[in-house]
């Protein structure tokens, strides 16, 4: 696993937190209407935006950097909590000791690199860096998936229609984002006033270097949108030392997967237009037919996407001098990759229970109920089947079950969430084909559809063959488990003025704390794409309020408080407010940019580049504790999203995707078996937290 001072939580599946004091939607949540988009957009395109989709992008305000003194007290504050008072007056010591000293030096040092960089921001620069040089696979270190919610209409359900549908629709994207009509990400604070066509007619005319200020003064707040262009087209490329990223905007192909062997798919003509859907349908069915004919391949190259960043370099490098230059350009370019999987979310088939248990255990098990095996399939699929580098994968199962699986560098995924928003959308509202149409004609050009076959020596195949014990040696390790809670949800929790993700965090401390008896870090990461290439910034929401408040439901007595008698439901109830008030502060500071954990990681960064010994500070156990984020956490909120997953980001942790709905909320959980986590009992101590909250606010005892 990767080192907690240079690995990121699953930032991608970040949720929107709070700015200006008004709550801001979960990304990739319905945050702008189409009443500014053309009525009729044609079969190319999703909409055509009155405002240019890069309309506000010059005028984005930029990333503030912190205060030091700022800095320096919300870590100790979040640091509290996980110390005992010996240890956290020794990091009290440590910190001040920077503030005044080192930490003076480099903050001056960021500052002035800042003022130069005014074009970026300056997290932008070292977030790449800290992605692109980790040397740990990506496999799932890094990427994480995003489920599509099922298409329930009779026959749309079905593979090949479903893929179909979908990659018109990603086409559209594409499409649309490219030619500029894209309707820019806003968020209206008061709709009423800014998401109207009145307000599109007139701020299209402002100009860019003022339309940010135009929107501003409606309450509307433009977002960043300078990882759209990442979405097509690219691909994370293995290098020595630290990976590249790579763009080829003409490339006209889909690369598509199929038992485990790969495909160039034509889906644009000559012009860069959108071919027919019935042609790409029928492509798409030719891949399928001739991947079957042919079964898997005896050594599939993309288990070595799995690998090691270094060991993958040097194979890539010896790929290329045994002649695979053609081959491997298709895959890099391909503007994005489909995988047609012959397994399903559902119970294995016949079929696939013949094929051994290493498949069976890769995903899930022989009897893995179907939100789970559905996790395992679209996080990491059998391993021959996903090309890891690709900077978007759409997978679509046999069953129809769909999901998105992303390479992480290049972004922080609110261009995945729109993308998968506008797709399923779209896909539902103008789909391009329809169980019901006359099937194509099977006559399909030989030059549009190219099985990319690789020349491969022993040492390769040796290799391949390494690299997929390796793969099934470490998801076998992957536990996973889905719980939901339908007692209540968002509604409920509104009416009690209470924040809902801040009963969700604080239901994950009582669960840890009685599992294990502690506090541990936490992460929970939150966009600031309300700023000029903002990247993200945590949340901990690990505080002193939710350790009072956990010890108080957990062990009956408030520390606090002296620990006299057990708390009643009022003292409770004031505890589960004061939580809800401070996570609310929390996330609003960290939309504004004005969390810690980016500013210190900008200034560590500063002090490695200048040699020798770092700070004391970045020394101190309390700060290697605090960046291991055994509870690494990330939450989803829309209509189009079934579920989210990742691994955790260090082998003692879970990996929590979770969602809050309108009556109910949900948890996919992962852990690792050899890490002395219980993921299957965390979530049912989960629900019991959940329960007992639920109680308070319905002014019961708790059981």
């Amino acid at each position: 696993m990767a080192s907690a001072l240079v690995r990121a939580p699953h930032a991608s599946l970040g949720r929107w937190c709070r700015a200006g004091g008004a709550a801001l939607p979960a990304a990739g949540s319905p945050a702008r209407s189409r009443s500014g988009a053309a009525s009729d957009p044609g079969y190319e395109f999703l909409h055509r935006s009155v405002v240019p989709t890069l309309h506000f992008q010059p005028s984005l305000p930029r990333l503030p950097i912190p205060k030091l003194e700022d800095t320096v007290r919300r870590y100790l504050a979040a640091q509290r909590p996980l110390l005992n008072d010996e240890e956290y007056s020794q990091t009290e010591r440590i910190a001040r000791k920077f503030e005044a000293g080192d930490g003076q030096e480099l903050h001056k040092e960021l500052l002035a690199l800042d003022k130069q960089n005014k074009k970026s921001s300056y997290i932008s620069g070292p977030w790449f860096d800290m992605y692109l040089a980790a040397r740990e696979p990506v496999l799932l270190n890094y990427n994480p998936f995003v489920g599509l919610t099922a298409d329930s209409r009779p026959g749309y359900g079905g593979q090949l229609t479903r893929a179909t549908n979908l990659t018109v629709s990603g086409l559209r994207f594409m499409r649309t984002l490219r030619a500029g009509v894209l309707e820019p990400e806003v968020f209206h604070l008061n709709p009423a006033r800014s998401d109207t066509d009145s307000f599109r007619r007139w701020v299209r005319w402002l100009p860019s270097s003022l339309s940010w200020y135009g929107a501003y003064a409606v309450n509307a707040y433009p977002l960043d949108m300078s990882q759209y262009g990442r979405l097509f087209n690219s691909t994370r490329l293995p290098r020595a030392g630290r990976d590249e990223l790579f763009s080829e905007a003409t490339a006209r192909h889909l690369l598509v997967m199929r038992r485990q062997q790969l495909f160039a798919c034509d889906v644009l003509d000559r012009d860069g237009s959108i071919l027919p859907a019935a042609r790409i349908q029928e492509r798409l069915r030719r891949v399928m037919a001739e991947a079957d004919a042919a079964g898997e391949p005896s050594h599939p190259l993309a288990y070595l996407t799995g690998e090691n960043r270094d060991t993958w370099a040097g194979l890539r490098q010896h790929l290329l001098e045994l002649g695979n230059q053609e081959a491997l350009a298709l895959v890099d370019s391909a503007i994005f990759c489909l995988c047609l999987d012959e397994d399903g979310a559902e119970s294995a088939s016949q079929e696939q229970q013949q094929q051994g248990e290493e498949r069976l255990t890769a995903l899930g098990g022989r009897d893995a109920p179907a939100p789970v095996r559905l996790s395992h399939l679209m996080l990491h699929g059998v391993g021959g089947d996903r090309w890891f580098d690709k900077s978007l994968s759409l997978i679509v199962a046999a069953d129809g079950e769909a999901a998105v699986h992303f390479e992480h560098s290049w972004g922080d995924g609110v261009a995945v969430l729109r993308f998968i928003n506008e797709i399923y959308k779209d896909s539902l509202k103008r789909p391009a084909v329809s169980p019901d149409d006359a099937p194509p004609s099977s006559d399909v050009e030989q030059s549009s559809v190219r099985r990319l076959d690789f020349r491969l020596d022993d040492a390769t195949k040796a290799a391949v063959d390494a690299a997929r014990r390796q793969f099934h040696r470490t998801v076998s390790g992957l536990v996973i488990h889905a719980m939901e809670f339908d007692k209540y949800g968002k509604n409920f929790l509104k009416k009690q003025n209470i924040s809902p993700d801040a009963v969700m965090q604080l239901a994950f401390q009582m669960a840890f704390f009685r599992e294990h008896g502690h506090e541990v870090a936490t992460y929970e990461s939150c966009s600031t794409a309300a700023f000029r290439h903002g990247r993200t910034e945590t949340v901990r929401p690990a505080t002193s309020a939710t350790r009072r408040c956990t010890r108080a439901f957990v062990l009956g007595r408030d520390e606090a408080g002296g620990g006299a008698s057990p708390p009643g439901v009022a003292e409770l109830r004031a505890m589960l407010d004061e939580c809800s008030r401070y996570h609310g502060k929390l996330t609003r500071e960290a939309a504004m940019g004005q969390g810690f954990d980016r500013h210190l990681f900008a200034l560590r960064k500063l002090a490695s580049a200048r040699g020798g010994s770092l700070p004391e500070l970045y020394r101190d156990e309390a700060y290697t504790r605090i960046n291991h984020n055994v509870l690494s956490t990330s939450t989803l909120a829309s209509d189009a999203v079934r579920l989210g997953g990742f691994a955790p980001v260090v082998p003692d942790g879970f990996g929590l995707g979770y969602g809050i709905h309108a009556h109910s909320m949900g948890c996919n959980a992962s852990g690792y078996a050899g890490g002395g986590r219980d993921v299957a009992h965390f979530l049912k101590t989960l629900r019991v937290s959940l329960e007992q909250i639920g109680a308070v606010l319905e002014g019961r005892p708790i059981a």
